[in-house]
């Protein structure tokens, strides 16, 4: 019941300040706007991510005694989410904004918050540390490159943290899994006026990046089982679908001539994503979110599923992953290559 209510605290606070939020937003002139390199064709309002934000401190004020443990993430996330509202309102460079992250999961990492995989030497520890900073920062960006289409980046967060929900309260580990109950209730309060509303928000950087941070920090928190494949293995599946899309969209932009350097990568940006390639293939966009969706949810039940296993389980869940990513990233390339050519004039 306390974690219901919770849930409903964050739900109803976000939905009823995200219309405050877009106000504001109009008022400031915080408005996405349309370019070759963006789907939408109107100006969009952002900081849809404070909004999410103030139905999860709201709840949690409610029940603050109850987070001791894990305030390095909310904090680090915290930090995330106005960096990334600045970048909305002002904008920021793609340096200062990977600065600032990296400086920020150091932080965290230092104050406890590592993966834990190897043995406990001097070289394991360095090890798990730079590991762990590269997993927040990865996933941090992941998340906000999923961010390009209406309520995939909302929607996508809220399957995730209700994925960790379960194997969280599970295996009792209930302030962690309350935490995950009042994001995903965040999510959810946020998602309509994302996904369906005419007067529609965006949740900008601020947003998708706060809700990548606070997977990441969630899935590095959490104990996924005894054996270290499995623990490994529960946030890659869950955390399945921005992996997939940084790491492919990367290998194209790289194979394509698009990117020579960590620099232009950073700065690089266009309609070359996972959801895009589904776009151009036919899907409508919310046809792609949805499949998104159900690709999402597929990945969260294998994670639930295979918490109870041994390492070899583990492995081959993560094989059959990544045959599954394989074939839609062999069906991507050869529609697209479809796609350009029919485009073509003939002569």
């Amino acid at each position: 019941m306390k974690t219901f209510i919770a849930f409903l605290i964050s739900f109803l606070v976000t939905y009823l300040a995200t219309p405050l939020f877009r106000k504001m937003a109009l008022y400031l002139q915080v408005l996405d706007i349309p370019s070759c390199k963006k789907i939408h064709k109107t100006p969009v309002p952002l900081l849809g991510g404070l909004a999410i934000y103030k139905g999860v401190i709201v709840a949690f004020m409610f029940y603050a005694a109850s987070f001791k443990g894990i305030w390095p993430v909310i904090v680090g996330a915290t930090v995330i989410l106005y960096m990334g509202a600045l970048d909305d309102i002002k904008g920021l460079s793609a340096q200062v904004r990977m600065y600032i992250q990296i400086l920020v999961a150091v932080v965290v990492v230092s104050l406890g918050v590592r993966i834990t995989f190897l043995p406990e030497t001097f070289a394991g520890d360095i090890i798990e540390f730079i590991v762990t900073v590269i997993w927040l920062v990865g996933v941090t960006n992941a998340f906000n490159y999923l961010d390009g289409l209406d309520g995939l980046a909302t929607g996508s967060a809220a399957i995730n943290f209700l994925c960790f929900f379960i194997i969280l309260y599970s295996t009792g580990q209930f302030i962690l899994g309350f935490t995950a109950a009042i994001l995903a209730g965040a999510c959810m309060g946020f998602l309509p006026y994302n996904l369906f509303r005419k007067s529609r928000m965006f949740l900008g950087d601020a947003g998708s990046m706060f809700l990548g941070f606070s997977l990441a920090g969630m899935a590095v928190m959490g104990n996924w089982a005894h054996d270290n494949m499995v623990k490994l293995a529960i946030p890659i599946l869950i955390l399945g679908v921005p992996i997939f899309d940084m790491i492919f969209t990367t290998i194209m932009r790289i194979k394509e001539n698009k990117i020579k350097n960590l620099l232009e990568w950073l700065r690089y940006g266009g309609k070359d994503h996972f959801h895009h390639y589904l776009v151009d293939l036919g899907l409508s966009q919310r046809g792609a979110v949805f499949f998104i969706y159900y690709l999402t949810f597929s990945l969260g039940l294998g994670a639930i599923m295979v918490s109870n296993d041994t390492a070899i389980e583990g492995l081959m869940t993560i094989m059959q992953a990544s045959i599954v990513f394989g074939v839609i990233g062999v069906l991507i390339v050869t529609g697209k290559r479809h796609h350009t050519s029919w485009k073509k004039p003939t002569e």
